[in-house]
């Protein structure tokens, strides 16, 4: 078994100001590209079909996985798929349509045209979804408003838990910078907002809470120095945080390899996210905390 050595930091050399800074510019940023975007498009991240409305089907053929099937898939339709995924395992291709490349009558059963010009191709049709934007559109309040709700919850319970009020920012604040920053990277990486992304950005909010309660609970309820307990937190909180970021890396890439996309944007996104984390823990909570416990409230 691999182990991971924590080098000790030496958090004398750097003020609190210092600390902060650079969790606090990181989230400055991310809002900024949020905010743009949200402007620009109307929302603050490019929503998959699940949110927006539009249609999905799935084809097979003789050739499927080859650059010939590939490229006829590419010039069958008339309309312009937003995604064409090839799934390695069946042997199918998933390709989604937008709700405005639709036909008029999409609503009604209408993709006819598409599964003939599939046919035509060369495609047998295995399957074939359709979504209306009003749905869609009520399916991306809800998932949303779960993602605010599950952040509420959360915020709730670290108060209570901790009882004081910087202590229970930093983790709030820290939480908050682990889902945002990777919505940030998910614009610029061309990632789309859908259900399995949404279900990877309530993950990012356990996992940041594990860390930053750990790193409280250790400086505030157990016995040594400040800085003993912030090694001692260190030691077990950067070796998780690593192990769990392998872990995503190598899950992207396997899914990559065998076109899972989902599954590729879930590792990607958690991967960004518990990156995220590990600097707020260690940069933007301890040097809250230090000053909580040296020039705060608590003095």
């Amino acid at each position: 078994m691999v182990e991971i050595e924590v080098p000790e930091v030496d958090y004398t050399d750097y003020d609190n100001r210092q600390l902060v800074a650079i969790p606090v510019v990181v989230l400055v940023l991310a809002l900024s590209i949020i905010g743009g975007w949200y402007l620009v498009t109307g929302a603050p991240a490019n929503l998959g079909v699940e949110f927006t409305g539009g249609a999905e089907l799935r084809l097979s053929a003789d050739d499927a996985g080859t650059d010939a099937a590939r490229e006829r898939l590419e010039n069958a339709f008339s309309a312009e798929p937003s995604s064409v995924q090839y799934i390695a395992q069946d042997g199918t291709y998933v390709v989604t349509f937008r709700a405005e490349d639709l036909p008029e009558n999409a609503d009604n059963g209408g993709l006819g045209p598409l599964t003939d010009q599939a046919q035509d191709a060369g495609f047998s049709v295995e399957g074939q979804t359709f979504v209306s934007p009003s749905f869609g559109s009520g399916a991306a309040v809800e998932a949303l408003g779960g993602v605010a709700l599950a952040f509420l919850g959360m915020s709730v319970l670290v108060f209570a838990m901790f009882r004081t009020f910087v202590p229970s920012v930093a983790v709030v604040l820290s939480a908050f910078s682990d889902i945002v920053v990777p919505v940030a990277m998910m614009n610029l990486l061309g990632i789309e907002l859908t259900l399995g992304t949404v279900a990877a950005l309530l993950m990012l909010i356990g996992y940041s809470v594990d860390s930053d309660i750990l790193l409280n609970n250790s400086v505030l309820r157990r016995t040594g120095s400040f800085y003993e307990s912030v090694q001692r937190a260190m030691r077990t909180g950067v070796t998780m945080t690593i192990t769990s970021i392998s872990a995503m890396i190598v899950m992207a890439l396997v899914a990559t390899v065998f076109g899972v996309d989902l599954l590729r944007n879930i590792g990607i996104i958690l991967a960004i996210g518990l990156s995220t984390d590990l600097m707020n823990t260690y940069l933007l909570n301890v040097g809250l905390l230090r000053w909580y416990k040296f020039e705060g409230v608590s003095r």
